[in-house]
Formats: C-alpha cells, structure tokens, sequence
C-alpha cells in the first residue's frame, strides 16, 4: 500500500504555501532549505528545498522550483511513498519502462530511499520509502 501526495513546484513556495493554508483553513508543518542540505550553492541556501503543508485534510509537498522555470505542466509531481524499498525500487522500475529517469532511486541524506522519473505519457512520479 502506498500513499499519495501532490508535489507543488513554485516559484515562492513559502509565498502559495500561505496562500493555499489560508485558504484552506491549514497550516505549514515544516520548511526544510537548501541551506541544509549537502554541498549546496550558496545562491540557493534560502531556497525551499521541501515544504511539507497540512490542508484541508490532506498532506500536500511543495518546492521552490531552482532547477527551471515553472511552466504549467511542470508544476506539480506526484509522490508515492511506501512502506519498503523492495515495493518502492519494483514502482520505480515499473514507471520508468519507456520513460526518463530523472533522478535515480537510491539513499537520500535524509535518510529515505528516493528517485524521480518521468513516465512515458510525461507524467513525473518521486517514489520514496517513509523516513527512518
């Protein structure tokens, strides 16, 4: 079994998360930038690398889009988490079949198993394993 979550790439993900949680009657759980993470371009330290959102009795994922422009299209990935790597690393493979692989699945410094893939109708999925 898995769960699903959209994934919102933005232009100021702080800026449409405070609009989506006023909106929605809910709140920013927590905001994780590139500044924390490894090795990171200084120029993107204040960036949002994760935004974790709670609204409207769902769990929503947003990112300040760093690598390119926000396009519409290209804004929103869909995030399937499961509970073992197995389950997830047999989806990711399953996904990429006659598509692209963005971002391989391997161990993040988060401590999850991840990768990104756009599947063959252009659709991006991130597989992840729930965090350690």
């Amino acid at each position: 079994m898995a769960n699903l979550y959209p994934y919102i790439f933005s232009e100021d993900a702080r800026k449409q998360s405070e609009f989506y949680a006023q909106a929605l009657n809910g709140e920013v759980v927590s905001v994780q930038t590139f500044e924390q993470a490894p090795d990171v371009n200084p120029e993107l330290k204040d960036k949002v690398m994760h935004l974790t959102l709670s609204a409207a009795d769902q769990i929503f994922f947003m990112a300040d889009s760093v690598q390119e422009p926000v396009q519409l299209g290209t804004q929103l990935n869909l995030v399937l988490e499961y509970k073992t790597e197995d389950e997830a690393r047999t989806v990711f493979e399953n996904l990429s079949e006659g598509g692209k692989i963005l971002m391989p699945f391997e161990k993040m410094f988060w401590g999850a198993m991840f990768g990104r893939v756009e599947d063959k109708f252009g659709l991006t999925w991130q597989i992840t394993t729930e965090h350690e």
